[in-house]
């Protein structure tokens, strides 16, 4: 196919906000080069921590020691390099392989990724020629990559000369998606759902904020500031490229906090909470708690990370908010007494954050799925329980696998054994739900009345004089990930 024509065509598919060759570019400076640390080595060296050690790249950059000791544009180009490689890593190693007669052998996993980090620089981020090679041919100075700069060099170069032809020849959206997401997601959706979802984790991520308060043109404020900004239904405020939140307008005087619009959702379920004791599980790093906070509630935060904890406490300190925080683990924890409602934004296996998070394509199987639906189980049962009769319990995940949303109304109840003693209430809650079908399904409880439903979940109301686990369903919230939410 004619180059100008396959051009031509990618530009016509291409969907607002997605990105194209070069958009990252034109967004991002190049490092600074001087005395200091080297961005694109820690930028290696958080790649390896992904790819090899399976650590989630928040977790990675954070890590990081010589992070901190770079300037913001510095740390920007870090994380824009990351998130490229990954977010293009079905293609750039499929690019690779067009370079190669046999794989690498996986004592060049470390000049692979030195590879990675070049290729992402030549097709996606439009560095110059020169100097993507060159900066990534320095970096090979280990004992496992000095003696493959030849072949760095080599299939560097003739990326150069053949790579951007072969991009627009390629099936972006497919090869950037592993094939068990892209498998279960075609069986769940359909074919053309799924090129949809996949498609859009190709575009970068927006920042959207909460406002505490509606007084003010938060749009104004920030279009002051020389920011495109837009106001999204339900109050959220949407900024293009921000860069470091912290010195946006309205960040020291807590007037918002950052928290995807769709991470707004499941609290809002919840309805007028003003003066209701609600409890928020798995809360941290405190994007819902101040929500619910903000809206008048009497919150409790549960969570078992005492840092995330003092992530969420440091939140609230800034808005000027208040909650109970504790730290415990939800499945045994109970409260003094049931709340007026419980919103669970149960950890999960994140698959519907690969926009802002495209490392967990990569660190995520098919295998996972079983272990983190028992935990989810768990926590529905712990959670179900500290609800008062004719309360509201919301369950949320982040993730697009049906077995973490709408199956886990069928999955196995009753099986949290809790300390301390039961109320008669949930005793007999405890004996409905292990009652099962020939099947061993739990049967469904006609006295269970549902009050709310929608795209991004569902939420019931358990009757008074019972207490049984509600018939959940999930929410997806494309942008938020366990353990980094922006929640």
């Amino acid at each position: 196919m004619p180059s100008k024509r396959t051009t031509s065509k990618s530009k016509r598919n291409r969907q607002p906000g997605e990105t194209s060759p070069g958009q990252e570019a034109s967004r991002a400076q190049a490092p600074r080069t001087g005395k200091g640390p080297n961005p694109r080595r820690i930028a290696a060296t958080v790649l390896n921590a992904v790819l090899r050690q399976e650590t989630p790249l928040d977790d990675a950059l954070n890590a990081h020691k010589d992070l901190p000791n770079l300037d913001a544009r510095d740390r920007a180009f870090v994380r824009l390099l990351t998130t490229t490689v990954l977010r293009r890593l079905g293609q750039i190693d499929d690019l690779i392989a067009h370079c190669l007669d046999r794989p690498l052998k996986a004592k060049f996993a470390e000049a692979e990724d030195l590879i990675r980090m070049g290729a992402a620089q030549l097709l996606f981020l439009e560095t110059p020629p020169h100097a993507a090679l060159s900066t990534t041919l320095a970096l090979a100075t280990t004992p496992r990559t000095s003696g493959q700069k030849g072949l760095i060099n080599a299939i560097l170069r003739r990326l150069d000369r053949e790579g951007r032809a072969l991009v627009e020849a390629q099936d972006a959206a497919r090869l950037n998606t592993p094939d068990w997401l892209w498998q279960s997601w075609s069986e769940a959706y359909g074919d053309a759902q799924v090129r949809a979802i996949a498609e859009s984790n190709l575009k970068e991520p927006p920042l959207d904020l909460t406002i505490k308060t509606e007084s003010g043109d938060w749009v104004t404020r920030m279009a002051n500031a020389g920011l495109d900004a837009q106001k999204l239904p339900g109050g959220s405020v949407r900024i293009g490229h921000a860069g470091d939140v912290r010195r946006l307008p309205g960040y020291d005087r807590g007037h918002w906090w950052v928290q995807d619009v769709a991470a707004t959702l499941p609290a809002r379920l919840l309805g007028e909470i003003e003066d209701l004791r609600v409890i928020d599980l798995c809360a941290a790093p405190g994007g819902k708690t101040a929500q619910l906070a903000a809206a008048g509630a009497k919150v409790t935060a549960v969570d078992r990370s005492t840092s995330r904890l003092r992530r969420l406490s440091e939140n609230l300190d800034r808005l000027n908010l208040s909650a109970e925080v504790i730290a415990a683990n939800a499945t045994r924890w109970q409260p003094k007494q049931p709340a007026d409602a419980v919103l669970l934004d149960a950890p999960c296996s994140a698959t519907g954050t690969l926009r802002r998070h495209p490392d967990i394509a990569w660190l995520r199987n098919a295998g996972d799925i079983a272990s983190v639906t028992e935990l989810q189980d768990s926590l529905l049962n712990a959670a179900a329980e500290m609800v008062k009769p004719g309360g509201l319990l919301v369950y949320a995940t982040c993730s697009l696998q049906p077995q973490e949303g709408p199956e886990r109304d069928r999955g196995p109840a009753g099986n949290a054994q809790r300390p301390g003693k039961d109320s008669p209430h949930r005793r007999g809650a405890r004996r409905r739900a292990r009652s099962r079908d020939h099947r061993g399904r739990r049967p469904a409880d006609p006295a269970l009345s549902s009050v709310g439903s929608g795209r991004h979940g569902r939420i019931f109301r358990l009757p008074a004089q019972t207490s049984v686990k509600p018939d959940c369903h999930r929410s997806n919230a494309p942008g938020e990930s366990p353990s980094n939410r922006h929640n």
